[in-house]
């Protein structure tokens, strides 16, 4: 009798080994791949590749400062922005989950404040920054129609020298050597 439930449970596998089954389709390697493209081109400042990558009347939301950016030229400059202020930027992707219509990022994001935030701090401290946070990509036909990005703002203040006074009299700041 052994044999026959051998064969049995070797017929059930055998589905699973089949070439349909054998690693992510195309379409889904081809969502992460654009994913990680678009954040490559982020960390090296290269706006004008962004032409490529999205459709010229895409949106993307920039939630943590609840600004939505309109068309391609805004999402170039939107891109940019962390260029004008920071060196050493780096956008390193720790993991993309990708879907048949989209993908999602995940990232650590770091860069050194050398220079003015227009209208947040004035002058280059020369402090590191690290953020984590999720890029979502809805794509269509090979190109971005829609992006998000979600991030938590507080640390970059905090990381920056700010010092938040919360209701209540408690203080948030980092000491002089981090959190």
């Amino acid at each position: 009798m052994r044999p026959v439930v051998g064969v049995a449970l070797l017929a059930l596998g055998l589905p699973g080994c089949s070439p349909q089954g054998a690693g992510p389709s195309p379409l889904l390697a081809e969502n992460e791949l654009l994913a990680r493209t678009v954040l490559a081109a982020w960390e090296r400042g290269s706006v004008d590749e962004m032409a490529d990558f999205f459709w010229p009347d895409a949106t993307y939301d920039d939630f943590s400062n609840s600004v939505q950016h309109r068309g391609l030229g805004e999402i170039q400059e939107y891109f940019a922005q962390a260029h004008t202020w920071g060196s050493d930027v780096v956008v390193n992707v720790t993991a993309v989950h990708a879907s048949a219509d989209g993908a999602v990022a995940e990232w650590v994001f770091s860069a050194v404040q050398t220079a003015a935030l227009e209208g947040t701090v004035e002058v280059g401290t020369g402090r590191e920054v690290v953020l984590n946070g999720v890029t979502i990509l809805e794509i269509q036909d090979g190109l971005v129609r829609r992006g998000a990005d979600y991030v938590d703002t507080l640390p970059f203040v905090l990381q920056l020298g700010a010092r938040v006074e919360m209701p209540g009299g408690t203080v948030m700041e980092l000491g002089p050597g981090g959190p």
